[in-house]
């Protein structure tokens, strides 16, 4: 089982963050002792994740790779000293998050862990079950669908922003998530909107959603693409630590088309050819 952790659902969880100077994967001398501080401080406590963090300077390669070194830094200063719980997860999220204004608040590593009075509750505070339920790949929602226009987010609103906004039944169009033509395989501009969605999903345990698939420029998905595609995003999601049955799939090939087919101008067309979640629950 990988763990991913839930900050909105559980107050219990307690977290320490460790900051870094530009570019640098470790820190300096000042936060080095705080660290160390902390660890003496903290010898009953469990780790249950580490998270890295970058500003955004520099490549996305570059920071992918500096966050999982912060990570790995601050890893290697508790691994002996502090109880770490056996499916303990790292994210390196690179620049891909929600950054602050302040570049130096964006530069870090952050521990999640549990004080031992919360030990007892640990699975209840994780939102881990014992029994999972099969998985369910494809199905229609009971949900009636509210539109994402029908719901007036502000103009500048984050995937986050929108989520927390949101009601059961809410869609919302993932920005900037594109294939390869005529293929499920997704393309690398894809990689910021997916991580946003990675970040959501992780960050709010009792959030589940309905991948929604569809295709454009065609008068009939015969070969179900518009499936494949919600399922490509949704193997990604289960890659990276996310509970497969907090996620249903769907296709909708050209069955439901926000503008007529054929489209009359690429704009159109991307419109139409879209990857949307909808909200089952949160």
């Amino acid at each position: 089982m990988i763990l991913w952790i839930s900050f909105s659902s559980a107050k219990a969880q307690e977290q320490f963050s460790v900051f870094f100077e530009s570019n640098k994967s470790e820190c300096s001398k000042l936060e080095a002792k705080k660290l160390q501080d902390w660890i003496v401080a903290s010898k009953e406590v469990k780790i249950i994740a580490i998270h890295g963090f970058t500003d955004e300077d520099g490549t996305s390669g570059f920071n992918d790779t500096l966050s999982k070194k912060r990570v790995a830094y601050i890893y290697n200063k508790v691994k002996d000293k502090i109880k770490i719980r056996e499916d303990f997860k790292t994210i390196s999220f690179g620049e891909n998050f929600k950054q602050a204004s302040a570049k130096s608040e964006n530069r870090k590593a952050t521990i999640f862990y549990l004080l031992p009075k919360d030990f007892a509750r640990e699975n209840e505070i994780l939102g881990i079950k014992k029994v999972e339920p099969k998985p369910i790949e494809t199905g229609v929602s009971e949900l009636v669908p509210i539109e994402e226009e029908a719901m007036n987010f502000p103009e500048n609103a984050t995937l986050e922003d929108k989520i927390n906004l949101s009601q059961k039944g809410t869609l919302i169009v993932l920005s900037d998530i594109n294939f390869f033509v005529n293929t499920f395989a997704v393309t690398p501009s894809s990689r910021r909107s997916i991580n946003d969605l990675i970040y959501v999903l992780s960050t709010n345990q009792k959030l589940k959603i309905e991948i929604q698939g569809h295709i454009c420029c065609v008068d009939k998905d015969i070969r179900n693409l518009s499936l494949e595609r919600a399922k490509q995003i949704k193997r990604i999601l289960v890659y990276e630590g996310i509970s497969e049955r907090r996620i249903k799939t769907k296709g909708f090939g050209v069955s439901k088309p926000k503008f007529p087919i054929p489209e009359k101008s690429e704009f159109e067309a991307a419109r139409n050819r879209r990857v949307e979640i909808m909200i089952l629950d949160k």
